[in-house]
């Protein structure tokens, strides 16, 4: 900047200021409330913050920082200016808007008492931001600097209390506070039992945002949509084997968006999603219909489109599970699986989709309690039964450091999965598992088990050398750096609850959300086999039977919508005689199979065996709906129709509904492929049937 334009700049400063130091009083500012002196700074000028501006809106955030290395957000009190006007005005609340023209503008901020400035140069249509250099804005390197052992800990620590004394926790208690405060939580998840209601989910999460001194609190929970929905209020989207059906980034990306707002609606900050695992392996129980589908690229573009609605939305997101849980066998909740392939296979498969989110800018990576010996070989002695065992990658330093952050060049946080599941809890001591974990170079240590003495055990292995400080360093500046990026700050003073709540109940389930979530449903109903008997005229019929035992009422409304004579046996084995004589005498006959793993769909199953005993009985009016696994008709092969729909929410039976009555064209597309045995396939990766 030259001399003249320098003195311009400091004249509108003084003519902006001047003004405010005479309204408003030091016992009106942030530091004198506070007893602390401190100054005034605009987040974004932050080093470690991006200077890119997307779209023509930029949300600017004000701090107070104080001289012990504490900030808060600062949202009262404060006047915005924008000197240039043609090139970009700002709101009461610090919300730039471009004009799109060219120029450059500097946005000032005031509490009265000190004041930031911020510049923003756009040129041939780019907007970036040109952040102020001085040693003030290492806001978090002087947090750091500044903070016990204790402290860094706890941003590093993300519980769950999902019950107290065997009852859901839905509001706060003194315990939990208490708990919050002692070992400086930096984070909390959230499940099912805890989110019941908008208006209660709200007053919880602001009462943990309360309890919170610290920085402010990552608030976290698996909204994935489809089978791992945790909200009961919320849009009950489908999942992302059903997105993977649609072949649309579009939609991915308005379900990551609309899911993102709702939880931010709520308070919510951090959403454990998108699964990012290639389900190449039909026999996997745990992650099937939450994976995106079988093919690398499938899921790298659906990943990245939901990645991206996620975090425009202002959600935290997180890719799981690294470096691939599709291809086992084993549910890592039960037992320890085990991934034997090289990393030449890895980087084309199962690590294809991470590579693409992290060149994205993903803000955080979760881990696999998934065995990778041709990765690390290295093993250990299981406390479980002393036989050796492969060190997981939620526990391996080639793994999290050497692969992900050196290899792949992922710079955002690492969360390991849930430390208490069995993959990890049954080989692997409470604080021995923390221990590998942090010096593997994980961020988050995700529901550890039993919070004080994981904790106490952290400070001792600091105290002895075991961590090293500058290791807990290197987390916190991260965990800070996503918290600053997602706007996550201790608050001088809270939105009152009300408004939060009012704008909560506008947001979470709302109409359009709900319109994005039947469009899905009704474009991943996918028409696997149909021998002549779909679409069928409704009108024509005087009976339909219902068959089926697993979310087979929802089958039945969703069919009694549309019809008056609608009758279900509930059913899991062979049907009697009496049974067998209404399927024979019925004019449609609607089979609906549930399953979760491979012994489910095994044609000798009693689940399977019934499914058979029908289609025998009534071989050219059934049609069967996979209710949840695509895979189901390799016990059937034979059925006259089958349609999968990926997901039991009520929008999928709806659709599915709609597909049998001609209501609705179908458009999906097999994501996986269905084999008939290991050596031939059944339909393969892309197959869809529709109606002429």
């Amino acid at each position: 900047m030259n001399t003249y334009k320098t003195i311009r700049f400091l004249v509108l400063v003084a003519v902006l200021l001047i003004p405010l130091f005479r309204g408003l009083g030091v016992n009106d500012s942030v530091s004198a409330k506070k007893g602390n002196n401190g100054c005034l700074i605009i987040a974004q000028n932050l080093p470690q913050l991006d200077d890119e501006i997307k779209g023509n809106t930029l949300d600017l955030s004000a701090l107070f920082a104080y001289e012990n290395g504490k900030y808060v957000e600062v949202k009262e009190n404060l006047h915005w200016k924008s000197l240039n006007k043609n090139v970009a005005t700002v709101s009461k609340d610090g919300v730039v808007t471009l004009t799109g023209k060219n120029g450059k503008t500097f946005v000032v901020v005031t509490n009265g008492k000190t004041y930031d400035k911020i510049g923003i140069h756009v040129k041939h249509g780019k907007a970036k931001i040109e952040k102020q250099k001085n040693r003030k804005y290492d806001l978090i390197s002087k947090a750091i600097k500044s903070m016990t052992v204790k402290e860094k800990v706890g941003q590093m620590l993300m519980p769950d209390f999902r019950n107290w004394n065997g009852q859901p926790v839905t509001e706060m208690n003194d315990e939990i506070r208490d708990l919050i405060k002692k070992y400086h939580l930096g984070g909390v998840i959230l499940f099912s039992e805890n989110v019941v209601t908008t208006e209660q989910t709200v007053r919880l999460v602001d009462e943990y945002k309360k309890a919170n001194e610290d920085y402010g609190l990552l608030l976290s929970i698996d909204q994935e949509g489809g089978i791992v929905t945790r909200l009961q209020s919320g849009t009950d989207f489908p999942g992302n084997m059903a997105l993977g059906a649609t072949r649309s980034t579009e939609l991915a990306e308005s379900v990551g968006h609309a899911i993102g707002s709702e939880l931010h609606a709520l308070g919510i900050n951090m959403n454990l999603a998108p699964v990012l695992d290639v389900n190449n392996n039909p026999d996997n129980p745990v992650i099937g219909v939450r994976s995106f589908g079988e093919d690398p690229q499938l899921v790298a573009d659906l990943g990245t489109s939901y990645t991206k609605g996620l975090q425009n939305s202002g959600m935290a997101a997180t890719a799981k599970h690294f470096p691939g849980h599709g291809d086992t066998a084993t549910d890592s909740h039960l037992g320890l699986p085990s991934v034997p392939h090289d990393k030449e296979r890895l980087l084309e498969v199962e690590l294809y989709p991470f590579q693409q989110v992290m060149n994205e800018g993903i803000d955080a990576i979760m881990t696999a309690h998934v065995t990778f010996p041709k990765i690390d070989p290295t093993t250990v002695i299981s406390k479980k039964d002393g036989t050796e065992i492969a060190l997981p990658a939620t526990l391996s330093y080639e793994v999290l450091t050497n692969l992900m952050r050196n290899e792949m060049g992922f710079d955002g946080v690492i969360s390991t999965d849930a430390l208490n599941m069995k993959a990890i809890a049954d080989h692997f001591g409470p604080i021995d598992a923390v221990i590998r974990a942090v010096n593997a170079g994980t961020d988050i240590i995700l529901m550890p088990v039993g919070l004080e003495e994981v904790a106490s055990g952290l400070y001792e292995a600091v105290e002895r050398g075991e961590i090293t400080e500058q290791r807990l360093d290197q987390s916190v500046e991260r965990l800070l750096t996503l918290k600053a990026k997602r706007g996550i700050y201790k608050q001088v003073k809270e939105t009152p609850i009300e408004e939060k709540i009012e704008h909560a109940e506008e947001v979470v389930g709302n109409l359009q959300h709900k319109e994005i979530e039947q469009e899905v449903a009704r474009k991943s109903v996918t028409l696997v086999q149909n021998n002549g008997l779909l679409p069928v005229d409704k009108t024509n019929l005087d009976s339909i039977i219902i068959i089926g035992y697993t979310y087979s009422e929802n089958l039945r409304d969703a069919l009694a919508a549309h019809h008056s004579s609608v009758e279900l046996i509930k059913a899991d084995k062979p049907l009697n005689q009496e049974q067998l004589t209404k399927v024979i005498n019925a004019d449609l006959v609607v089979l609906g199979t549930y399953t979760s793993n491979v012994s489910g769909r095994l044609p000798s199953s009693p689940q399977m065996q019934m499914v058979n005993q029908v289609i025998q009985a009534a071989p050219d009016k059934t049609v069967a709906v996979g209710i949840r696994n695509p895979y189901d008709i390799m016990a059937f092969p034979d059925v006259t129709a089958y349609i999968t729909q990926y997901g039991f929410r009520d929008a999928s039976f709806k659709a599915t509904t709609e597909t049998i009555f001609g209501l609705n064209n179908p458009s999906g597309k097999l994501p996986v492929t269905i084999y008939r045995d290991a050596d031939s396939v059944l339909y393969p990766f892309g197959h869809g049937l529709g109606y002429e």
